[in-house]
C-alpha cells in the first residue's frame, strides 16, 4: 500500500451554519480519525488545488459556473442546492472536484485511490440540488477522457438517495455505466433513469441489502470498465436522520469491502468517495466513512492469490 493516496484539504469545510442539517465539520473529523489511529499516515495525504474552470466546463454549464462564483444564483437555484451560498462553499467545491480528478488519475495508475470529500451526485449541468454544487465525478470522466487516459467507467452509486445527476448527465454516453442502489421512496422525488437502478423498500437491513448487491456486482462488471468510482455514501445507516433504511455499521463495512474486493479481483482500478451521511451523532457517520478507508487498506494490502499452475 505503499502508493496508497487520499485527497483531502482543510478548506472541504464551508461556514453553511452550525445547525445546518449536511454535517459540514465530518470531513475534517475523518482526516483527523484515520490519522490519529495510524490507517493513514501524513505522507499519504495529498491536498488538491481547486479544479480548472475548463474542466469544470466539460460538465457544466458556462452560465451556471459564472452565476454560481459570482454569488448570483436566484433564491429559488439556492434552495433547490439546500446550502447558503459564500465564497468557500464555491472553494470546497472546486477543491472537492479537484480532489475526485485527482484521486482518479491517481488510482488508474495505483490500482486504488480516495477522495475524503466527493460523491456530489445530485449536480445537474445547469444547477446545484440536494447539498452538490458541482458534479465531481462526471467531470472528473470527462478530464480522464479528454486527456485520453481512460475511456470506460462503471460508476457504483451506494449512497441512499438516487444519483439523479449522474444519470442524467451519462444517459446516452455508452461508455459510462451508472449504477444506483439507493430507497425507493427517498429523494428525488423524481428520479432519472441509471444504466442500472435497484429501488430498496424503507428498513431494508443488512441481509437483503448486502445480497443484493452481491447479486448486482456480476452484472455491472460486464460492462468491462477502466476504472471504477464507488459512491460509499454513509446514509444507508438506520440512525440517519435522512435515510430510511436499516443497514448497520457493520453492514455497511461489508458492503464496501465486497465492492472494494470485486473490484480488486477484476483488477480494475477503482476511485473512493464519501457522499451523504447524516446520522443522529456525528461520530457514526465518520465511524462509516472511516470504514470505507479501512477497508480499502484492507482489501488491498491482501496479497493477490493466483492459480498456481505449471
Amino acid at each position: 500500500m505503499n502508493s496508497f493516496r487520499v485527497f483531502y484539504s482543510p478548506y472541504y469545510y464551508a461556514d453553511i451554519g452550525e445547525n445546518h442539517v449536511f454535517p459540514i465539520k465530518k470531513f475534517e473529523l475523518v482526516k483527523d480519525k484515520l490519522l490519529q489511529e495510524g490507517t493513514l499516515q501524513d505522507s499519504e495525504i495529498i491536498e488538491p488545488q481547486p479544479a480548472k474552470i475548463e474542466d469544470v466546463l466539460l460538465i457544466h454549464t458556462e452560465d451556471y459556473i459564472s452565476r454560481l462564483r459570482n454569488g448570483a444564483l436566484t433564491a429559488k437555484e439556492i434552495r433547490r442546492l439546500g446550502l447558503p451560498w459564500s465564497e468557500s462553499l464555491v472553494r470546497r467545491s472546486f477543491l472537492a472536484t479537484s480532489g475526485t480528478i485527482n484521486a482518479a488519475r491517481h488510482a488508474f495508475r495505483n490500482a486504488v485511490a480516495s477522495n475524503l470529500a466527493g460523491g456530489t451526485h445530485h449536480s445537474f449541468p445547469d444547477r446545484g440540488e440536494g447539498f452538490c454544487v458541482l458534479n465531481d465525478v462526471a467531470v472528473a470522466i470527462r478530464v480522464l477522457q479528454k486527456e485520453n487516459l481512460v475511456q470506460r467507467f462503471l460508476i457504483i452509486d451506494c449512497d441512499v438517495h438516487q444519483g439523479n445527476g449522474t444519470a442524467f448527465i451519462f444517459k446516452d454516453d455508452a461508455e459510462v455505466f451508472t449504477f444506483s442502489m439507493h430507497g425507493a421512496k427517498n429523494y428525488p422525488l423524481f428520479k432519472e433513469t441509471s444504466t442500472i437502478d435497484i429501488e430498496l423498500p424503507d428498513r431494508t437491513g443488512d441481509a437483503e441489502f448486502l445480497e443484493t448487491l452481491s447479486e448486482a456486482l456480476p452484472r455491472i462488471f460486464t460492462h468491462e470498465p477502466d476504472l471504477v468510482f464507488y459512491l460509499g455514501g454513509a446514509d444507508p445507516f438506520e440512525l440517519d436522520k435522512l435515510g430510511r433504511l436499516g443497514l448497520t455499521i457493520e453492514g455497511l463495512r461489508r458492503r464496501d469491502e465486497m465492492v472494494l474486493s470485486f473490484a480488486r479481483e477484476k483488477e480494475i482500478p477503482i476511485v473512493t468517495t464519501m457522499s451523504g451521511g447524516y446520522a443522529e451523532d456525528i461520530n457514526d457517520t465518520v465511524e462509516i466513512h472511516c470504514n470505507t478507508i479501512r477497508a480499502v487498506k484492507r482489501v488491498f494490502a491482501e496479497p493477490q492469490i493466483k492459480n498456481a499452475s505449471g
